[in-house]
């Protein structure tokens, strides 16, 4: 058996340990923990991100900015786009597969087959990996909700962060605003400070007033620290002043409020052996700014077989938003790049049965010429193009349903050719991370 496919074979296993795919809760994992002998109490200082849209972000710009200062960094994400190590990484580099499989076969080990979620258990191997290397911060982000998540084992993080709180996962976290965020709030700590992004204010009073409970200090976007674009330039500002940088290496107005609340966060962290309260070296900050790198969000393809069935001149965009609240933001990103230079927009769309598919859509009436909606290949809680095409025309979208992602793309240089006086079109593949990584795995 060889690398590649040991640490799949592994992953595979582990699936099996419990019944449900997300079960929230964390006596397993804390049981696990203990039989380690408590990795997550061995960790550099950790900046703990929740929240249901722009966590993944804030946790790549606080990163890039760490890493620019010279720091080593581990940082955990979740979900993956194209392989599992994606998850892990160590003082900057991707967990190896010899290190990973060891790691998850010891885990596996000591588990001794108890009943644990997979996301628990690489949790745990996550946790054991970082404990084992020597790095100067964690850069940690919840996998689902808060309070009951794997990630929430950590007791004095340095800095808590709590992203736009949203209506996703409605199956596991409910449908009421006011609910979720009192879940995504359970990451709060007591001696810890907190960063909160934009919110709803429903969201935001909820979390507040978990903080007021707690004596924890917020600082809270649009009151303590704020982020604009000011001609061509990224403008945070803050109770200590203004900073002027460079506009995010990720694109979209909503990557410049992720970027003001990663600021906020290193800014504020609270560091044991620093005389300053936290990371946020302003040098750093423009250098992370500028190097930072997120795939799957509001990417640009330049190569592959996808471009290579596009239409010639045509600009191919990948987002692995899955929301309406990812939608609107997307959207306003798609609107600002027509003003610089306009091009008709062509979806392309797959999305998962759990996820709102008209809310998404409805964000892109009056910007998409077209929809071609697609299944998500190898997923079985993909919605069918067909009914992901019903979706489309509810919101009021022009659409087709398609075969796969290069018919989706040879539909549209049809049309395209068709037009012959216009621009040649901006096509953006849309509605799933995990649509986003099986482009990002066949497009190479």
């Amino acid at each position: 058996m060889t690398l590649a496919t040991r640490s799949d074979a592994i992953l595979e296993r582990l699936l099996s340990l419990h019944p449900k795919k997300i079960d929230l809760a964390l006596d397993r994992i804390r049981r696990l923990l203990a039989a380690l002998d408590d990795p997550q109490e061995r960790l550099p200082p950790v900046i703990h991100v929740a929240g249901t849209n722009g966590k993944g972000s804030v946790c790549a710009f606080s990163r890039a900015m760490l890493e620019a200062q010279g720091l080593r960094v581990h940082m955990h994400i979740s979900p993956h786009l194209v392989r599992f190590h994606e998850r892990i990484r160590l003082a900057g580099e991707l967990i190896s597969e010899e290190e990973l499989c060891d790691t998850l076969m010891e885990v596996e080990r000591v588990n001794a087959g108890a009943p644990i979620t997979f996301f628990e258990i690489t949790a745990a191997a996550m946790f054991l990996s970082f404990a084992r290397h020597p790095a100067d911060a964690v850069v940690l982000e919840v996998g689902l909700g808060g309070i009951f998540d794997a990630t929430n084992v950590v007791k004095h993080p340095a800095m808590t962060v709590i992203q736009p709180v949203g209506l996703d996962h409605l199956e596991f976290l409910g449908n009421d605003l006011a609910g979720i965020a009192r879940e995504k709030a359970g990451i709060i700590k007591k001696g810890s400070p907190l960063v909160v992004g934009p919110q709803d204010d429903v969201a935001q009073n909820e979390i507040l007033s978990r903080a007021d409970q707690l004596s924890v200090s917020a600082f809270v976007y649009n009151q303590d620290f704020a982020a604009r674009q000011e001609h061509g330039r990224m403008v945070y500002e803050d109770g200590d002043g203004l900073l002027d940088l460079p506009l995010p290496k990720l694109i979209g107005r909503h990557q410049i409020e992720n970027a003001g609340v990663a600021i906020a966060a290193l800014r504020h962290a609270r560091i044991f052996n620093e005389k300053r309260s936290g990371w946020g070296n302003d040098a750093a900050i423009e250098r992370g700014l500028s190097t930072v790198d997120w795939p799957g969000r509001l990417q640009r393809l330049h190569h592959g077989p996808l471009m290579e069935a596009a239409p010639k001149g045509a600009e191919v965009w990948l987002d692995g938003g899955h929301n309406p609240h990812c939608a609107a933001a997307v959207s306003r990103a798609i609107a600002d790049l027509e003003e610089r230079g306009e091009r008709p927009l062509y979806l392309v769309c797959g999305m998962l049965r759990t996820k709102d598919a008209v809310g998404f859509l409805n964000a892109f009436r009056g910007l998409a010429r077209h929809v071609v909606t697609v299944e998500i290949p190898g997923e079985p809680a993909s919605l069918g193009a067909g009914a992901l095409y019903d979706a489309a025309r509810e919101a009021g979208l022009d659409a087709a349903p398609g075969e796969d992602l290069e018919d989706a793309i040879l539909q549209i240089a049809a049309r395209a050719h068709m037009d012959l006086h216009e621009a040649p079109p901006r096509i953006l593949i849309c509605g799933s991370l995990y649509l986003a990584g099986i482009v990002l795995a066949e497009n190479r």
